[in-house]
């Protein structure tokens, strides 16, 4: 299983680039986003790695962060999600705007990708709800402001209800500083999530994305 290549970027294709690493060119099928995010051709790079085998073919895909692999690979577990939509959709939204809407139920901003349809929109944020704690809280990329999901485009999907303790506030806490949110406030925006009923790590990442949202 190859998890990860560091060398040189040899080649850059539409959807892909070629990686020499001790004379031998990988061939990296990559998000637009990832691909914009790598240097020009000649330069370092390093890329987390994930083999899809298939009877008739072999294909490396890559990615800047664990973050970015993982979900890839739990993206490729939906029915009706190929490698080709779990690329378009990490390249339009990336792995922290992804955590987002599946935290909060936003299945809108998931159909935004290209070749993805409300039906399977709608079950990728259903099926992989539960996972986003997790996830987020490997970290992510760059912070990005939440953009708040007006009520009438998004489905709000309710995560599973898990007794609040401290062990949820932590893994909540944790998630949204890796999203980039200043530890005061992410602790005040947790806080109160709670202090209003959020049961559960997801159910409080979900409430206290919310009140982080800009207002306005």
């Amino acid at each position: 299983m190859i998890g990860k290549l560091q060398g040189r970027l040899d080649y850059r294709g539409p959807d892909h680039v070629m990686i020499m690493v001790g004379g031998v060119g990988y061939l990296v099928f990559c998000s637009e986003r990832t691909l914009a995010a790598l240097p020009a051709v000649g330069g370092p790079v390093a890329l987390y790695t994930d083999l899809l085998v298939r009877e008739d073919l072999l294909q490396l895909f890559g990615f800047t962060t664990p973050m970015e692999k993982e979900w890839h690979r739990l993206l490729m577990g939906v029915q009706g999600i190929g490698a080709k939509a779990s690329m378009a959709i990490l390249g339009a939204l990336g792995p922290d705007g992804l955590s987002r809407a599946i935290a909060m139920g936003d299945w809108a901003s998931v159909k935004a990708a290209k070749g993805v349809g409300p039906k399977t929109a709608q079950k990728v944020v259903i099926d992989l709800k539960d996972k986003a704690p997790a996830v987020m809280a490997m970290g992510g990329d760059l912070a990005q402001d939440l953009a708040q999901v007006p009520e009438d485009e998004a489905q709000v999907i309710e995560p599973a209800v898990v007794p609040v303790g401290p062990s949820a506030q932590s893994e909540a806490l944790s998630a949204l500083g890796n999203l980039g949110y200043a530890p005061q406030d992410a602790a005040r925006a947790v806080a109160q999530a709670a202090g209003e009923g959020a049961d559960g790590t997801g159910a409080l990442i979900k409430a206290a994305l919310k009140l982080l949202a800009p207002k306005g």
